[in-house]
């Protein structure tokens, strides 16, 4: 992957279909399985699960964001990006419109998970039918299909 073509292509696609919010999220893999976080009840869609996520700074990179968010909320070390899984686009709490991009990464070590900004969460068999919503499906599907190939 032809990473920093690829992150800059991204951002200038979202920026020109009005995209206002980037976001990053990552799929964190250990033992065949995926890392998911709850969101406490009281937030923006509070309960469900979802993955490691959140907003890109202004004026920073994808992959910057990314690093930064997965060690916020997990506490877990990044050691690589790997596959650009896709993205989804939404409408945040305050009303922007949002991309969420989405990537595969590798962490230096699976534990200890450091909660930050949730409440709970889980490994979810890459096999099971994961508790999120139908866009991160699409996204979890899309590592599936990589990690058959």
């Amino acid at each position: 992957m032809d990473q920093p073509a690829l992150l800059e292509e991204l951002s200038v696609e979202a920026e020109r279909d009005g995209v206002q919010q980037f976001v990053v999220g990552a799929v964190v893999q250990h033992d065949g399985k995926v890392l998911l976080l709850r969101r406490p009840e009281a937030d923006f869609m509070g309960g469900i699960f979802e993955l490691p996520s959140g907003k890109a700074e202004a004026g920073e990179a994808l992959d910057s964001a990314l690093i930064r968010e997965v060690e916020e909320e997990t506490g877990l070390d990044v050691a690589a990006i790997r596959d650009y899984l896709g993205s989804f686009d939404y409408t945040s709490g305050s009303g922007k419109k949002s991309r969420q991009f989405n990537f595969a990464v590798d962490v230096t070590a699976a534990e200890p998970i450091k909660l930050q900004e949730h409440d709970a969460y889980i490994w979810s068999a890459l096999a099971d039918e994961p508790p999120v919503t139908d866009a991160v499906k699409g996204i979890i599907g899309k590592y599936r299909e990589l990690q058959v190939e």
